[in-house]
């Protein structure tokens, strides 16, 4: 009996560890089995977010491509000038006893703009006319004598040589007296006036300054390319920033025939039509018209994208996506660009947002409804391990 109560424990010690061991792998296995399934689940849950998660389009704004005018101008500044501009100068002396215009008044050429005292100019003349009365009268006696034979050709000489020079001091006479009214040597406008009533005035005293307005000029100088393509008579622009946006006509007048070697520019001249406000020395903008086209393609410089001194612009495609375009310049104003091809009427440019886009891109307009934001079902597993078997012993 005592031996046979030794063997049993003996004989069931393998199979219990056995067991243990079985319920070991068992539990290790099913552990295992969840963390790779969540593992699974979750990267799935993960690549489907990605597939239904949509593309942002990048907002922006876009202009339709128009036809209109363009114009090549060449721009350059300076100060007006006149050309038609004179000192009025006294070329006898007297008292001033009439002045007949003032400052911003309009006079025609020779119009009498002061008179001087001419007593003594009045009486040198009517001595000098009497006396060259008497000499005729002389002389046509001696006329009579002469063809009679009765005098010598030296008497008839001298008498003719009297005459003579009695007419030119008449002449010299009728110049001085002339000259105590003194008058406008050109039409214009009396810009300065120098002396006043009462004043003892001078030889070579200066009086007045007339400037003729219609004779203004801009005198520009523009780079030596251009040269090849300016010509006389070509439209110009003339507008000044005291003036606000008072724009002149004008036309080139003169272009100079030599470049300036030092600054590398042609002088040219530019006549002012209808003056108007404008002035000499006010300083003016010129704008001269080299070449237009009246239906050119136009886009606007706001669209413009500069990449290594070239010109892009982004234009609309399909399903909202932008590709990127050169732009080659045939003619340039302030606002837009004549392309040389590559467009179309109608093309929807982007002129807004275009910074940082890319070839391709997706974009969004004003007014896009907003797309709706599909997020990635990641189902609703339960984080719960399912429920083991039942192991039988």
């Amino acid at each position: 009996m005592m031996s046979h109560s030794l063997r049993a424990p003996g004989r069931h010690a393998p199979d219990r560890s056995l067991f243990a061991l079985l319920i070991c792998v068992l539990v290790l296995g099913v552990g295992c089995g969840f963390q790779a399934g969540m593992a699974e689940r979750k990267k799935k849950a993960e690549e489907k977010s990605k597939k239904d998660r949509k593309e942002e389009g990048v907002p922006v704004e876009t202009a339709a491509l128009t036809r209109g005018p363009i114009e090549e101008v060449i721009k350059a500044s300076n100060h007006l000038e006149a050309e038609q501009t004179v000192r009025v100068i006294s070329r006898t002396s007297n008292l001033l006893i009439e002045l007949m215009v003032e400052e911003g008044n309009l006079v025609k050429k020779d119009q009498v703009l002061v008179r001087l005292q001419d007593d003594d100019q009045k009486t040198t003349y009517d001595k000098a006319l009497s006396q060259l009365n008497q000499a005729k009268a002389n002389f046509r006696r001696t006329e009579t004598m002469f063809k009679d034979e009765l005098i010598s050709q030296r008497d008839y000489d001298d008498g003719k040589y009297g005459v003579e020079q009695l007419q030119l001091a008449l002449n010299e006479a009728q110049r001085q007296l002339d000259f105590t009214a003194i008058k406008a040597p050109i039409a214009g406008t009396i810009t300065t006036r120098l002396v006043k009533l009462g004043d003892q005035v001078n030889p070579n005293q200066h009086l007045f300054d007339i400037i003729d307005f219609d004779s203004i000029v801009a005198l520009v100088y523009v780079p030596e390319k251009h040269l090849p393509n300016l010509e006389i008579g070509m439209p110009a622009r003339i507008s000044a920033q005291s003036l606000g946006d008072a724009v002149f006509e004008g036309r080139i007048k003169r272009i100079s025939p030599v470049v300036d070697s030092k600054s590398g520019t042609v002088k040219v001249t530019l006549g002012v039509k209808g003056a108007g406000k404008l002035r000499p020395g006010m300083f003016v903008d010129a704008e001269i018209i080299v070449s237009t086209h009246p239906e050119a393609l136009l886009v606007s410089k706001r669209s413009i994208i500069y990449d290594s001194d070239q010109m892009f612009v982004y234009r609309l495609g399909e399903s909202n996506r932008v590709s990127r375009v050169l732009v080659e310049p045939v003619l340039s104003d302030k606002d837009h660009i004549e392309p040389a091809g590559g467009f179309e009427v109608g093309d929807q440019i982007v002129v807004a947002g275009q910074t940082g886009l890319k070839d391709g891109a997706l974009v969004k307009l004003p007014g896009d409804s907003e797309p709706e934001e599909e997020t990635a079902a990641e189902g609703s597993e339960s984080t719960n391990s399912p429920p083991a078997d039942k192991v039988s012993g």
